[in-house]
């Protein structure tokens, strides 16, 4: 688990050598509510020094780094060799591999090697930033733990990197999409209407309320009216926790 200051934004540093996807990873972090970037790097040995410079910071400063998003095919080194001599460091990050790779040996190797999340190029906003959140979902839960923790929270907190949406999806349903609004919901702070999911979004209210109701009626979100308002009683949803 990395060192950080629960609550405090997770500084990100973006591993990547070519210099359009590296700019693309770096304002997708910027765009993503409770991370920061904290650099970027073209190789593997800039990542090593950023990592070991970061390091030496106080907790819950600006140059602190708790999280790398780790392409595979760097100049210098492999992503896998990087990876092996960040926990060879005992470096204080979690790794997010992003990359094209899509061997079935390159991705054991990353999960053996703990990384946190695979999410494969290319991907659209929605899909970096389900990723991002079921991630700050994990480090919330362990934030939340006592010094002694139990089975059940931490196969919780473990949960929480892994998140799936039971059910074959309707016609016309993208998985891509609904994790985005499951994300959505598990995010917000009090419930939210399909108007208000839409906006967030920047979905049709029709198309939002679809995936809304699917989730409702696989039991993952609490569907309720919210009265107060004029005419009909709104909906609105709210994540099962």
């Amino acid at each position: 688990m990395t060192r950080h200051s629960p609550g405090s934004d997770v500084g990100v540093l973006v591993v990547e050598d070519e210099e359009i996807p590296a700019e693309a990873h770096a304002e997708y972090v910027r765009r993503v509510p409770g991370f920061r970037l904290a650099g970027v790097a073209r190789t593997g040995a800039e990542a090593l020094e950023a990592l070991k410079t970061a390091e030496s910071a106080p907790v819950g400063s600006e140059a602190q780094i708790g999280l790398v998003l780790l392409d595979m095919n760097l100049p210098d080194l492999h992503g896998l060799d990087l990876l092996r001599r960040i926990r060879g460091a005992g470096l204080p990050v979690d790794v997010i591999a992003i990359t094209a790779v899509r061997d079935l040996a390159v991705v054991r190797s990353a999960m053996s090697g703990g990384i946190a999340q695979y999410l494969i190029k290319p991907f659209t906003f929605s899909a970096f930033s389900a990723k991002l959140a079921a991630y700050a979902e994990y480090r919330r839960r362990i934030d939340e733990q006592a010094a002694s923790t139990t089975q059940s929270e931490v196969d919780s907190a473990f949960a929480a990197l892994r998140p799936a949406v039971a059910g074959p999806l309707p016609k016309g349903l993208s998985g891509e999409t609904l994790e985005a609004v499951a994300d959505l919901l598990k995010r917000a702070r009090t419930p939210l209407s399909a108007s208000e999911a839409a906006e967030a979004l920047a979905m049709s209210r029709i198309t939002t309320r679809r995936y809304l109701e699917h989730l409702a009626d696989q039991q993952s979100v609490l569907r309720s009216p919210r009265y107060g308002t004029r005419g009909r009683p709104e909906l609105e949803y709210s994540w099962r926790w």
